[in-house]
């Protein structure tokens, strides 16, 4: 997790400098920690696609995952409409 620098409230021009230089390290640590987050975000799937005879068959969907259903013949999605995760044909 990232950590904030604490900043005085009195400060001389040296004091401006130390600051700006704890800011551009601060600056460079966080978009250090961004750039891995990005990484990681990027390489999971966003949506799983299965191909099944029935979207029962298919044990814990996650909201997103599209599946084509066969005995249906459809595209259906998982989706969260407020209270209720359910799995929507695709028109």
């Amino acid at each position: 997790m990232a950590q904030y620098p604490i900043l005085p409230l009195n400060m001389t021009t040296d004091n401006m400098r130390e600051m700006y230089r704890e800011i551009q390290e601060w600056g460079a640590v966080l978009a250090g920690e961004l750039a891995i987050r990005d990484g990681e975000v990027d390489a999971a799937p966003t949506t799983n696609i299965y191909t099944v005879v029935t979207v029962g068959s298919i044990g814990r969907p996650r909201k997103g995952d599209i599946a084509y259903s066969a005995s249906a013949g459809k595209f259906r999605g998982y989706v969260s409409l407020g209270s209720e995760t359910s799995w929507k044909d695709f028109f």
